[in-house]
């Protein structure tokens, strides 16, 4: 007796009804997270309030400047933008950086991530340097330590060392005015 024959009618139809269900039950998921509301766009990160990493780097050489050290978080309000000479986005999200520079009330960190040297100056040196401090990740250890899906990625780290917010990709003009703008004016009310 054949394996068709031992599962007779009902066998067959419930085997051509199971690939109907699966469908839908996924689609069912697809459409609830579409509906949801939820921004997909958003990549959460578990480093949210959570100490920044204590990830000590080497200092970009020609620059006159420092490295990135995890004392210069303490009582400042930091921005730390993960980017590379060779990013696409980096470069088109660097004027937006150039204008956050003009802010005093914060502090511009970068990090430098698996880039020449000579390539990062030549960045600079095109597109002007907003960073008060950078720090080379050759390795990209210490992106991994930053929990960094991708360039560009940007921290907001508060006095206390935490880190208060996260944002993946490139900066938009809304994205400046309607995440961290607020973001940034919430941990300088924290400090009044």
């Amino acid at each position: 007796m054949s394996v068709d024959q031992e599962r007779g009618p009902q066998g067959r139809r419930l085997l051509l009804i199971l690939p109907l269900l699966a469908f839908l039950a996924l689609s069912a998921v697809f459409l609830a997270q579409l509906f949801s509301g939820r921004d997909t766009s958003v990549v959460p990160s578990a480093l949210i309030g959570q100490p920044a990493p204590q990830t000590t780097l080497p200092p970009l050489e020609g620059t006159g400047l420092p490295g990135l050290s995890p004392e210069d978080f303490s009582g400042n309000v930091t921005l730390v933008n993960v980017w590379g000479s060779w990013c696409v986005p980096c470069r088109e999200e660097h004027p937006l950086l150039m204008a956050l520079a003009g802010d005093e009330r914060i502090r511009l960190v970068g990090l430098n991530y698996k880039d020449k040297p000579e390539n990062a100056r030549r960045f600079l040196g095109e597109l002007g340097n907003p960073f008060d401090a950078i720090g080379v990740d050759q390795s990209g250890r210490a992106a991994i330590e930053w929990g960094v899906y991708g360039v560009p990625e940007t921290f907001l780290v508060g006095p206390d060392g935490t880190i208060r917010y996260k944002h993946v990709g490139p900066f938009s003009p809304a994205s400046l005015k309607n995440e961290l703008g607020p973001e940034i004016e919430k941990v300088l009310a924290e400090m009044s």
